[in-house]
């Protein structure tokens, strides 16, 4: 990778391209924003915590990079509404249109609050913000896990409801279906955290498993009918595969 303003990309990003290269049908990336100003020390980022002027550049030289290299265009997107998200997903748009002459406006981008920290998850705010500025980001999700944060889903049914969505929004585009597109969702560190946690059953994690800025997973689904579909995904190089039913049962 010989763009200079891709040092900040995290390296299973790259790595990552090669195995999808002969998957054709679309491809979901849920992607982390860019690069933020820093937060506090307990990993509390403001809404307000812009990108930074490296986060901006990379958002932009990564999605040329990633049409340029996969040959794929993004199709629609998805963004969390706050402003870091948003400037992500224009700028990687951006990129695109460096690459193919789009107009940086298409395909639009659609904001949902299911994507905003810890908002595909959250069942009442009022009693688990509290609780998240009380443990700090990495402590509050493995609460969560243990399903022991009132206020929250059940885990199952907030990946549920964010695959749903995903699902739905790589199903829309029918005509194109065959032709191999990228559906780009841009959310934070906690929904991507807590989403991969449960989709691999797991009940505690680590720094290290905290997904980096400009860090995402690819995701493909097998099926059109949400409930019958299997989940593949692409997390650090390594490719998983569930049936969606089994995803979002509770209990495990």
């Amino acid at each position: 990778m010989s763009d200079s303003l891709l040092m900040g990309l995290p390296a299973t990003m790259s790595a990552s391209l090669e195995q999808i290269a002969e998957i054709r049908q679309p491809l979901i990336l849920l992607t982390r924003h860019s690069i933020r100003e820093q937060a506090n020390g307990q990993g509390f980022a403001s809404y307000a915590l812009p990108l930074t002027e490296q986060g901006r550049q990379l958002a932009q030289a990564w999605g040329r990079y990633l049409v340029r290299t996969t040959g794929r265009r993004i199709s629609s997107c998805v963004s969390s509404p706050i402003q870091r998200c948003l400037d992500t997903a224009s700028l990687m748009l951006a990129g695109q249109a460096d690459v193919f002459g789009f107009p940086i406006t298409e395909p639009p981008i659609e904001q949902n609050v299911l994507l905003v920290e810890p908002g595909g998850f959250v069942h009442d705010v009022r009693q688990a913000g509290p609780v998240f500025l009380q443990y700090g980001s990495l402590a509050f999700i493995n609460a969560f896990l243990r399903e022991e944060v009132v206020g929250m889903k059940v885990p199952q049914h907030g990946v549920r409801d964010i695959l749903q969505l995903l699902h739905q929004q790589s199903m829309a585009v029918t005509a194109e279906r065959d032709t191999g597109t990228i559906h780009l969702a841009v959310s934070h560190d906690t929904i991507l955290a807590a989403l991969l946690a449960v989709m691999a059953r797991q009940r505690t994690i680590t720094w290290a498993d905290w997904p980096n800025m400009m860090e995402g997973v690819w995701l493909w689904f097998d099926g059109a009918v949400f409930v019958e579909a299997t989940l593949n995904w692409l997390w650090r190089g390594v490719h998983y595969r569930q049936p969606v039913q089994h995803l979002t049962e509770v209990g495990f």
